[in-house]
């Protein structure tokens, strides 16, 4: 059985390209997931807390771990949520992380996203006077929760890094810190490229996981993968779009968390296909008419009243992101 590629972190550890998601995984969908991927060979798990699911992931690796593979075999991936940026919350969440899995640590913890709620009140605290926002909590900065994650025990988080962070983010709390994350985990596909970012992020050395690699249908803008240039080059190489979308992040050199809950599709993700120089530039010239972003909290139900990327849509949001 063939397990993937494997890419090297800065930090040296082993990372293999394609994982699995686990975001919007329903929670008896997710468990049945998480078994036939890893009976199938991946060995690369993304998870996060926010996702209330990971109970069931942890139902999951019982069932395969010692019996189909051993824990050392697996990358896995956990996120500190919004809720829990605070200093003295940081730890507190990762040993609730491990506890849902059934683990003695993680592979890789990531800030989930650049922008503190207030702790103690759920994952989504209620703002007390706007109806339909979460409570932020601007007092918090990126620093000091980057800070608490470099404090974390590596017996627990084999390595640290971001997700959702731009260039100024992450400069912010290099020049603070002088800790530079493994990996920064975002939004990338033929809409949103980021070439900038990934640019920058290459000058660094972080490596760069790719989440909603297909496109998302929550905005109402068609899927990737149903355009029509690349159904054509699936059908030529005689694979599926999603293969196609998933090789077009692999040839950037990025890692790749394709999410899926059917079996069929579990396995024909983790089955890469080779794009040439060719059909790599015709998939990345989808994004020429102009790029989408689908992960938007701002429009968010309850909404995040934050500007995290400035883009057009978060024109109105009141509040900034706290670097420092």
């Amino acid at each position: 059985m063939s397990f993937g590629k494997i890419l090297t972190l800065s930090s040296g550890t082993p990372m293999p390209q394609i994982g699995l998601g686990t975001w919007l995984s329903k929670p008896k969908e997710v468990e049945t997931a998480v078994e036939i991927a890893v009976r199938n060979g991946y060995r690369h798990l993304d998870l996060a807390m926010i996702y209330e699911n990971q109970i069931e992931v942890g139902a999951a690796l019982k069932k395969v771990i010692p019996s189909v593979v051993k824990r050392e075999e697996l990358f896995i991936t956990s996120k500190c949520w919004n809720s829990s940026h605070q200093p003295a919350e940081v730890e507190k969440e990762l040993d609730e992380t491990l506890k849902q899995l059934g683990l003695d640590y993680v592979d890789l913890y990531l800030v989930h996203w650049p922008v503190a709620f207030v702790p103690g009140n759920g994952l989504y605290p209620p703002h007390p006077e706007k109806k339909g926002q979460v409570a932020l909590d601007l007092e918090t900065s990126l620093v000091d929760t980057w800070k608490a994650m470099i404090a974390l025990p590596k017996s627990k988080a084999r390595n640290i890094g971001v997700s959702n962070f731009t260039i100024a983010y992450i400069q912010g709390i290099i020049d603070a810190t002088g800790v530079v994350p493994i990996v920064n985990q975002i939004e990338a596909h033929p809409l949103l490229p980021q070439e900038e970012l990934v640019a920058y992020c290459k000058e660094k050395n972080i490596h760069i996981t790719a989440y909603s690699p297909l496109g998302m249908n929550s905005i109402g803008v068609k899927l990737l993968t149903e355009d029509p240039v690349v159904q054509e080059i699936a059908t030529r190489l005689g694979g599926t779009p999603a293969q196609v979308l998933v090789a077009w992040g692999a040839k950037r050199g990025q890692s790749v968390i394709p999410k899926s809950v059917q079996e069929a599709r579990i396995i024909s993700n983790f089955q890469q296909v080779e794009l040439s120089e060719e059909d790599f530039n015709k998939v990345t010239a989808l994004g020429n008419a102009g790029h989408v972003r689908y992960n938007i909290p701002y429009r968010y139900n309850p909404s995040w009243d934050i500007s995290l990327f400035d883009d057009p849509e978060e024109a109105k949001a009141t509040y900034k992101v706290k670097i420092a």
